[in-house]
């Protein structure tokens, strides 16, 4: 697999992603995934607002997520079915403003998608959103999907036997959530001014649409629910919703 970050200008408010894609890659090969930097869809769609105080990003915070928990170094949040911070809320590299994720990233992701698909005269194309987030008890930020379109997002190993021959019961690889770490090493999380990464070769199947549903777990099965459930970030009976 081989990942290549794009340095790019500075990207604007509402301007097209699209065309700011194809002026700093021309062309792209059959079966790559580009990843791009969720501030980038956020500017795209116009989700950005003026930074007025703490108090107003604090209720935009609680407005944009299913379920909120405030820690001495941000709120721990619940948005689209992921755990991360502020709801994805971000000022970092924003000019003093703060930029929302937009409504539906998948939608936009397929949107993108498309658009790239007839422009770089390509079938089998991925797109990846790519946000920061933080690992339970682990220094640093890594990056998760927070969108993706154009192959599947999570391998199915169950039912397929190891190396000595046992079936596996229980795995399964998360293809999109990997990807997005490995684009973002790559991409930067400081001044480095690449939140383009072309992905080559990356062991995925290709597929045309997006699907969000396939990604999400169960809340009922999830390991970590119980330590959401005693931090009172999850309620007993949201197992059952």
């Amino acid at each position: 697999m081989r990942l290549t970050a794009v340095k790019t200008a500075v990207f604007k408010e509402r301007e097209d992603l699209p065309a700011f894609i194809l002026r700093h890659i021309p062309q792209a090969s059959e079966r790559s995934i580009l990843a791009v930097a969720s501030k980038l869809f956020a500017l795209w769609k116009g989700e950005i607002l003026p930074y007025e105080s703490v108090s107003q990003k604090e209720t935009l915070i609680r407005r944009e997520s299913s379920a909120a928990l405030k820690t001495p170094l941000a709120w721990l949040t619940i948005k689209d079915g992921m755990i991360m911070t502020n709801a994805g809320i971000d000022e970092s590299n924003a000019d003093g403003k703060l930029l929302l994720l937009p409504q539906n990233c998948y939608a936009a992701a397929e949107e993108l998608r498309q658009e790239l698909c007839a422009r770089w005269g390509v079938k089998d194309l991925g797109v990846l959103v790519t946000d920061s987030m933080i690992l339970p008890l682990r220094a640093g930020v890594v990056a998760a999907a927070v969108a993706y379109a154009g192959f599947k997002g999570v391998k199915d190993l169950r039912g397929t036997p190891d190396i000595f021959g046992k079936k596996l019961e229980v795995t399964l690889v998360n293809a999109a959530d990997s990807l997005a770490s490995a684009a973002a090493l790559c991409m930067g999380e400081g001044k480095e001014q690449s939140p383009l990464c072309v992905i080559e070769n990356a062991p995925v199947e290709f597929r045309p649409g997006a699907d969000p549903k396939e990604i999400k777990y169960p809340v009922e099965n999830d390991l970590y629910t119980p330590l959401f459930q005693a931090a009172g970030l999850i309620k007993k009976g949201d197992c059952n919703d």
